[in-house]
Formats: C-alpha cells, sequence, structure tokens
C-alpha cells in the first residue's frame, strides 16, 4: 500500500498535467472602427504579427493580423475582402504560430498566400508542417558562392554567369518579356526544386504563367505560390514569407533550389500601403522607411545555407516604372543583391529576346564561380559590343573607314555572332558547356 503523501503527489501531478493540456483562454475584444484597410480594436493584448479572427454578426470569421497598435486600440488588417463587418463584432486572439505544410507533396502545386490549394487537385499530401518563420542564419555558417548554375539561358551562361546560393534582381518595365524568361529559367535550370512566387500581378497572368511560360515540363518540379493584385496588403506579404519558407525547407534537405518571386516591387507596395494606413510617414517617392528595412530582410533568407544543406539562388523582379532605373524600390534592391539584370525596351522592340542588357548588367559572383579564360572571354566580349553600339550610328550613316580603328573592325566582323549568342528562343535550351563553347568559338 502506497503512502497517503505520495498518492497526493501523484494525483497532484496528473491534475496538473490535465491542466497544461487544456487550451489557453484569451480574453476576446470588439471591432471599434473600420477605416479603409485598417480595422481598429479594444479590449484584448495582441502582439505586432498575431494572427485573430473577426467573428461578424452573421457568424462569419474573417482572420487578420496585427500590424500596430496605439495606447488601448489594436490596428488589424484583414487576409481576404473585409465585408460584412460591423461596429461590436468579436476579435478572438489566434495562439498557435502560423503553420504551413510543408513536403514533396508541394511539388506541381498552386497555393495561395495561406498555403491552402488553388489548382482545384484536391488537399495538399505533405505531412509535415513547419512554422511560417524561420531561423536567420548566423552569416559565418553561411558557405560561400563557388559554383556555378545553369539557368539554360546562353547570355546568362556565358556573359552573366550565376552562382548556386546567388540573389539577383531582374529590372525590367512592363511588357520586355521577363516573364518569358523566368518560364524559360524554371523550364531548363539544373536546379532540382523551383519554387515560384507570383506576388501581386494580375490575376489572369497567374494561368497563363503556368500554362504558357512553365509548362508541364517546369511544373513537375515547381511549387508556385500565387497572391494576385486584388488580395490583401497582408496576403500579398504572407505569399512572400511563404515562397522563402518553402525554398528553406528544400533547401535545408540538401536541395539545390531556384526561387522566382514576381515581383520585389509589389512587395514593397503591399508593406507601403499596411504602413501608410497605420499612419507611417512616406518618405522616398511615398515609400515609408519600413519598406526599407524590410527589403534586405527578406532578400536575406536566400542564399546558401550551412554546412551540409543546399542552396537557395533566387532571381527578384524588380519594376521599373518608366524604365526608370532611379526607381526607389530598383535602386534599393540593386544596393543589396548579388547582380542584376537589365531587360532593354529598345532591345525587345526589335525583336531581340531575351532582351537583355549586358552593358547594363552585372553577376558580382562570376569570378568566383567561373575559370579566369572563361571571364577574360567575357569581358573581351563585352568589350566588343559596348564598342559596336557606341559606333552605331557613325557605321549606319556609312562615315567609318574600314581600317581606321583594328579593335572596331573586329567587333563589326563578331557582330553576327555575337547577336546569335545573346538571342535565344524561348522553347531554346542551352547548357552551360554549350553556352561555353559558343562564347569560346566567337573568337577561334
Amino acid at each position: 500500500m502506497k503512502p497517503q503523501g505520495s498518492v497526493f503527489t501523484a494525483g497532484m501531478q496528473h491534475a496538473l498535467q490535465t491542466i497544461r493540456r487544456q487550451p489557453k483562454a484569451f480574453a476576446s475584444g470588439r471591432l471599434q472602427r473600420v477605416v479603409g484597410l485598417k480595422l481598429e480594436a479594444t479590449g484584448c493584448k495582441l502582439q505586432t504579427g498575431q494572427r485573430c479572427l473577426i467573428e461578424t454578426r452573421g457568424r462569419q470569421q474573417l482572420e487578420a493580423e496585427v500590424v500596430g497598435f496605439d495606447r488601448g486600440k489594436v490596428f488589424l488588417m484583414p487576409l481576404e475582402r473585409a465585408t460584412g463587418l460591423a461596429p461590436g463584432d468579436r476579435v478572438i486572439p489566434l495562439a498557435e504560430d502560423c503553420l504551413i505544410s510543408v513536403g514533396d507533396g508541394l511539388l506541381g502545386r498552386v497555393i495561395d498566400g495561406a498555403g491552402k490549394p488553388l489548382d482545384g487537385k484536391g488537399v495538399l499530401n505533405c505531412s509535415e508542417r513547419i512554422s511560417l518563420h524561420g531561423e536567420t542564419i548566423n552569416p559565418m555558417n553561411r558557405q560561400p558562392v563557388v559554383e556555378s548554375l545553369d539557368t539554360g539561358i546562353r547570355a546568362i551562361n556565358s556573359l552573366l554567369s550565376v552562382g548556386k546560393g546567388q540573389r539577383l534582381g531582374l529590372f525590367a518595365g512592363s511588357g520586355v518579356g521577363k516573364s518569358v524568361l523566368l518560364g524559360m529559367m524554371t523550364r531548363y535550370t539544373s536546379a532540382t526544386v523551383v519554387v515560384v512566387g507570383l506576388v501581386g500581378e494580375r490575376g489572369r497572368e497567374v494561368r497563363e504563367f503556368i500554362d504558357h511560360s512553365l509548362g508541364e515540363e517546369g511544373m513537375q518540379r515547381s511549387v508556385v505560390i500565387a497572391a494576385p493584385a486584388d488580395e490583401s496588403p497582408v496576403m500579398r506579404l504572407r505569399a512572400s514569407m511563404l515562397c522563402h519558407r518553402i525554398a528553406e525547407y528544400f533547401r535545408d534537405r540538401g536541395e539545390n533550389v531556384l526561387l522566382l518571386m514576381d515581383s520585389l516591387t509589389r512587395y514593397a507596395q503591399a508593406q507601403r500601403e499596411i504602413a501608410l494606413s497605420v499612419g507611417e510617414p512616406p518618405a522616398t517617392k511615398g515609400y515609408p522607411p519600413s519598406v526599407f528595412s524590410l527589403i534586405p530582410q527578406l532578400v536575406e533568407r536566400a542564399g546558401n545555407g550551412s554546412s551540409g544543406s543546399g542552396s537557395i539562388t533566387a532571381f527578384y523582379t524588380v519594376l521599373s516604372e518608366g524604365d526608370d532605373q532611379q526607381d526607389p524600390i530598383a535602386d534599393a534592391s540593386r544596393a543589396i543583391l548579388d547582380g542584376h539584370f537589365v531587360l532593354n525596351r529598345s532591345l525587345a522592340e526589335s525583336g531581340h529576346y531575351p532582351a537583355i542588357d549586358i552593358e547594363a548588367s552585372i553577376s558580382r559572383v562570376m569570378p568566383q564561380v567561373v575559370d579566369s579564360n572563361h571571364l577574360s572571354m567575357a569581358q573581351r566580349f563585352r568589350r566588343s559590343w559596348a564598342l559596336y553600339q557606341s559606333n552605331r550610328d557613325l557605321l549606319a550613316l556609312g562615315a567609318y573607314r574600314k581600317g581606321s580603328d583594328p579593335t572596331l573592325d573586329e567587333a563589326i566582323r563578331m557582330k553576327p555572332a555575337m547577336e546569335q549568342l545573346l538571342q535565344q528562343g524561348m522553347h531554346e535550351r542551352s547548357e552551360w558547356q554549350q553556352s561555353y563553347d559558343q562564347l569560346r568559338a566567337i573568337w577561334s
């Protein structure tokens, strides 16, 4: 027979365990005010970034996220269209972190910013669930960028070589072929997993990108996260974070991931909408300071992982309004990325695709991922191409006399071969070695 004291202790431990298993109680609040996209609630203690549910009088529940507070008021931003709200609607805090489903079941699927399927193929067949907010990698633990990545694009492989773990910007205005270029990379890259984030673009472009640019071949090893322009700014921000978190999951499994996010500008604009709604003052061209602090936080999640993990090679499209390369988002992005490719409208209008402006583009890690001979040939190509372009008007007028400048004579002679290297059909693949051989053949 057990002593009475031990029986009492065992009973107390059982009671404590039962109490711990019970859901935590949270004080619910009430909706007080709606101004534009901003919802104001009182009566509950919430933290910034915390999720909550707003229960309408019709018993519908709308998910929202805390974006700020002011004394006793809490500012919320809905993830969906805020309809049917009324004063006094109940605001219920959610205790659990935002969890997402991950695994091989994501490949070939299209999901929204909340991780829900959009493709009509049923529920996601994923057994793992992880937090949306991943841990930051110590910069001293990141592996350096030393190995090249085959993008399948001849001009990039030969003249703007990309390394595994590099982060690049694709600077372009509207209608210059950026979606086609992204689709070509998803189909032809040597990366094992492709994560595509379509953030803030037109709704019709989602289906068009999947059917025409990505194609069945590219879709088999891809995950597409879509949050069109008509989604709330919070959903667009969450979609941007989600595509990075999924890429991090596959990287930590040892995969070489290609992350394509279209676009970084729409991400910045979503944060601008939120910041201005809660009263943050505008700074450069209407963008508040928080925008310029969030961009590096997002971009730094890409790149190489620690020893034993894989890599995330990221391409971020940056929309240059009116082809202005000094746009504040373009300027801020250029400073924190490891290179930038500029798509030129005049090249696109002349039928030169992909419309990559070689003179204005650069890959900062190219010297680390190619040998000295390759680098020397690429630099020689760029010099010859720039020389020809600077004398283009002179040649068109017939004012140049052959033999006056041997270097320009060489550039004129090599122009057809250089144009052939720079141009590529959307259904044409150029592997790394093939691209290098074509570059070397120009000078042989």
